[in-house]
């Protein structure tokens, strides 16, 4: 809105002139991390007693770590408020013409009414087990899947024909391969549904995902920032994706958002994010990661999520149904390390330095290509 009205009174006049700075990323990104955190600040204590109030509270679920127990009058749906910070901040400072905001915005709002739904199903029948079934849920993410790989791959798409298919990985210079197009879209799709799911599982913790979360979207923001400038993108050997430095502007609120709330979040939680902002932020991340060519630095870049989903589908899919035992004590990876006996916040402080260094890892791909 500010963005195309500061543009709109440039035209109309010298006096105006200074509106120019709105045309500049590194402004824009700036005020969209504050923006967002400033709508999180004033929001998220109103939103907390409200959902105490209306009774939102999250609940509980058998993890066989008894600390859990104390956790099921927080109230939940977070998620909210970072949705409503990183929307509010795009409303005001992005650029609407732009398709990769289009999509990033759609995606992240696609995931968040899907988490709320399961939030919701899971207050109304008092059970934290309870919420949409896998199968639906899957469904959901599923549809959203194909129509964005569609898209991706289309010679239509943000992208455009010659780098719609071509498929590149980190540490080298060139595609490494140009697929056809239903090989890279079914890719997308796995990816896509493996990112979002991650993200759903590693939310176990008081602030546990929400870090994590804000060195990912920070590390792809930096990357948006080169791919969208060409002449860093030439210098770097990196695709040149025209108008891909607006995710950069929407990086930068999902931070401030982040970091907002996690004020809120961390130990001892006054709100967990629920369904709703795990999978928000997590479909954000895939598409992102997606329009930006770089799916495969995520198990670099988002390593611990990695980690987590797959501790979580090991001792699920090959250790209780197939093999019929558990594989580890517990499952995901921070209920492990909590059965062991380490305290939750060390939990939480370890896994945040872990991702933190992997996050640095993944940066300096840039340039060791």
């Amino acid at each position: 809105m500010l963005f195309h009205l500061a543009n709109y009174l440039i035209d109309l006049s010298d006096f105006f002139s200074f509106f120019r700075l709105v045309n500049y990323l590194t402004f824009r990104s700036i005020l969209a991390a504050l923006t967002a955190v400033i709508f999180i600040f004033l929001c998220s204590r109103r939103f907390i007693l409200f959902m105490h109030r209306m009774r939102f509270l999250d609940q509980l679920r058998q993890t066989g770590v008894g600390s859990h127990q104390v956790k099921s009058r927080t109230p939940t749906m977070g998620g909210v408020l970072i949705i409503g910070g990183v929307l509010s901040s795009m409303l005001l400072w992005g650029n609407w013409r732009n398709p990769y905001l289009v999509y990033s915005v759609i995606g992240m709002l696609w995931y968040g009414a899907l988490g709320l739904w399961d939030d919701w199903s899971k207050i109304k029948r008092k059970s934290g087990d309870r919420g949409i079934s896998e199968r639906t849920k899957l469904l959901v993410q599923a549809v959203f899947s194909l129509l964005f790989a569609w898209v991706c791959v289309s010679p239509h798409g943000p992208n455009g024909p010659e780098l719609a298919t071509q498929f590149f990985v980190p540490f080298y210079k060139y595609p490494l391969l140009d697929p056809p197009a239903f090989v890279y879209a079914a890719f997308i799709c796995f990816f896509v549904l493996f990112v979002s799911n991650a993200v759903n599982i590693t939310d176990g913790l008081d602030g546990l995902a929400i870090t994590p979360s804000l060195f990912v979207m920070g590390v792809l923001g930096i990357f948006a920032y080169v791919e969208g400038n060409v002449i860093y993108s030439t210098y770097l050997f990196y695709p040149y994706l025209r108008g891909a430095g607006e995710l950069t502007v929407f990086g930068a609120a999902f931070l401030g958002a982040g970091l907002a709330f996690l004020w809120y979040n961390a130990y001892p939680a006054q709100i967990f994010m629920g369904d709703t902002g795990s999978l928000a932020i997590g479909g954000s991340m895939a598409v992102v990661s997606v329009l930006l060519k770089q799916e495969m630095l995520f198990p670099i870049l988002g390593g611990l999520f990695v980690a987590e989903a797959l501790s979580s589908q090991i001792q699920d899919k090959i250790g209780v149904r197939w093999l019929g035992k558990r594989l580890f004590y517990r499952a995901p990876l921070h209920h492990d390390l909590q059965h062991h006996g380490i305290a939750e916040t060390k939990v939480v402080i370890r896994l945040w330095i872990i991702a933190g260094l992997l996050a640095l890892v993944a940066l300096a791909t840039l340039k060791l290509r």
